[in-house]
C-alpha cells in the first residue's frame, strides 16, 4: 500500500464497530507471561518486546491491533484502537529508562514509564495512571470499549465506574496465572490470553 507505515491506520470496514482503548498493566502482564512461560519450560529472550521483570508484547502484533478479534469473533471492535496505553515501572538509569520508553512506543503504544527504586517494589504511579487515563478517556466519551491488559483485582473499582459511566470493559488475562476472580467477574467480556500463548512464544522465539 502507498505511503504505508508502522502508524497508518485504516478506516474500520463496518462504521458501526464500537471504538475502543488499550490500558495494559505491564508489569503484571509480563510477570504472568514470565510464569506461563516458565510452567511451560520455556526461556523468554530479551530484546526489542521484552525485558525481564518489566516490558512484553507480542512480536510483530502493533499495539493498536485488536487481538481479542483472534480470542472471540463475536467482539464488534472496530480492528484499531484509537489509543493504546502502556504502563510500567523501571528500575535503573535515565538510558535505561528511556530506552525501555522506545521500545513501547515502537510497538504502537503511548508510553507510561515510572521509575521505582528497586526490583521488589511496583511504582504505584502505574496503576494511578491507568485508573485516571481509563475513567477520563470514559468521561469524555473517547471510546465505546476499554480493553484491560491485567489479572489485578485493584483495577475493579475502576472498571465498575467505567461501566457505570455507560462504556463496556473486556479484560485480557492469564486464567490461569494470577487472575483476581472478581475482575474477571465484574468485566463484560474475559479473553484468556492464554489460549493465544503458543502462538505468542512462537513468535517471540522466531525473534
Amino acid at each position: 500500500m502507498p505511503g504505508y507505515s508502522s502508524t497508518y491506520i485504516p478506516e474500520p470496514i463496518d462504521p458501526h464497530l464500537r471504538r475502543w482503548m488499550a490500558f495494559i498493566d505491564g508489569e503484571n502482564f509480563t510477570l504472568r507471561t514470565q510464569d506461563v512461560a516458565k510452567s511451560k519450560g520455556l526461556l523468554l529472550k530479551e530484546n526489542d518486546y521484552y525485558a525481564k521483570d518489566t516490558f512484553f508484547w507480542i512480536p510483530g502484533v502493533h499495539g493498536t491491533f485488536a487481538i481479542t478479534k483472534s480470542l472471540n469473533d463475536n467482539l464488534r471492535l472496530q480492528e484499531y484502537a484509537i489509543r493504546s496505553y502502556y504502563y510500567v515501572s523501571v528500575c535503573g538509569d535515565q538510558d535505561t529508562i528511556d530506552n525501555i520508553k522506545a521500545n513501547i512506543w515502537k510497538c504502537g503504544f503511548s508510553p507510561n514509564v515510572f521509575k521505582k527504586s528497586n526490583r521488589a517494589d511496583k511504582a504505584k504511579g502505574v496503576d494511578i495512571a491507568l485508573t485516571i487515563d481509563m475513567l477520563s478517556h470514559a468521561y469524555m466519551n473517547n471510546y465505546d470499549v476499554a480493553v484491560l491488559y491485567s489479572g489485578d483485582g485493584d483495577y475493579a473499582p475502576v472498571v465498575r465506574e467505567v461501566k457505570r459511566l455507560g462504556k463496556a470493559v473486556f479484560v485480557c488475562a492469564f486464567e490461569n496465572s494470577g487472575l483476581s476472580k472478581d475482575l474477571r467477574l465484574v468485566s463484560d467480556e474475559f479473553l484468556d490470553i492464554g489460549l493465544l500463548f503458543d502462538d505468542i512464544m512462537k513468535r517471540h522465539m522466531a525473534i
